[in-house]
């Protein structure tokens, strides 16, 4: 079975028996060829979670597959589904601030093919990272300022959601953008933003978490990517990563030591998402890697 033309079928619903039979019949009476399958079965909630990749011998219309999906498969089951190729990279805006580490790792990652995603443009609040930006060939905006911080909050908040339309964006990544998002603009990008917050989430939420760990000598620090939400640093968490520390370790210290974390836990999440394996439940996410 030939590879080239390979696809991502994710499919959520209440859980019951024949799930995996109509999936699978469906894609198999199409000529189909399931590469990889996974699934999750919440006991507690009931619901049912599947991705499947799959490969056809010639391209395929997937509208018009969605569409008959849907006619013969979920809308019987009461299914949400979606259909992807598997090579078409995810259109990625990314918000950042003056910490580069995060957007440098993503774009590192970017270029050697590790994330599958169209980096459509960086937006920031602070010029200093213009040069990163243009070193990687990459549109780079400064948000504007308004006479009061009321009216630069709604200018750059009503340019980013113009920018995340324009380019017609379908995630957007704050890589240490360090500006608290108001509740409509969360609602806006709900499921489509992926924040990092440098802690061990739920532990040392808000500003200087580094700092707050200090004060409590803490002997493990971590850091935690999460979908973005109107309640600050405690949307569905996605991707965490954790360290050891001891007395010894300064603020600079643990900051230090954070940044690797993340790093390492944004792309994370930044893949997952993009190759479609993370799913919302309820305040949690199901992710099938």
């Amino acid at each position: 079975m030939s590879s080239a033309n390979a696809y991502i079928l994710k499919v959520e619903c209440a859980g019951r028996t024949g799930l995996v039979a109509a999936i699978s019949g469906f894609l198999a009476g199409r000529g189909c060829f399931i590469t990889e399958m996974k699934q999750f079965d919440d006991q507690n909630s009931g619901r049912f979670f599947c991705r499947i990749e799959f490969t056809t011998e010639t391209p395929q219309d997937l509208e018009a597959l969605a569409g008959n999906f849907q006619d013969e498969v979920a809308e019987e089951l009461e299914m949400t589904a979606h259909f992807a190729d598997r090579a078409a990279p995810m259109k990625t805006l990314i918000l950042v601030s003056q910490h580069d580490h995060c957007l440098m790792e993503l774009l590192y990652r970017q270029k050697r093919g590790e994330l599958n995603i169209e980096v459509t443009g960086i937006l920031s609040n602070h010029p200093d990272l213009e040069p990163i930006a243009n070193f990687y060939g990459l549109s780079f905006e400064l948000l504007p300022k308004g006479e009061t911080q009321l009216e630069t909050k709604a200018a750059r908040e009503k340019r980013i959601v113009q920018a995340f339309k324009e380019t017609g964006s379908e995630l957007v990544v704050l890589a240490r953008y360090m500006q608290i998002l108001s509740p409509e603009l969360c609602s806006a990008l709900a499921g489509q933003c992926i924040n990092i917050h440098h802690s061990f989430l739920p532990g040392f939420k808000g500003a200087r978490p580094y700092y707050q760990a200090f004060d409590r000598g803490v002997k493990q620090i971590g850091a935690t990517a999460h979908y973005v939400t109107s309640d600050l640093d405690e949307g569905p968490i996605i991707e965490q990563e954790v360290g050891r520390v001891d007395h010894s370790f300064e603020p600079d210290d643990l900051r230090n030591m954070g940044r690797n974390m993340e790093n390492l836990a944004l792309s994370k999440a930044v893949k997952a998402h993009s190759e479609y394996r993370v799913f919302l439940n309820g305040l949690k996410t199901v992710v099938l890697s």
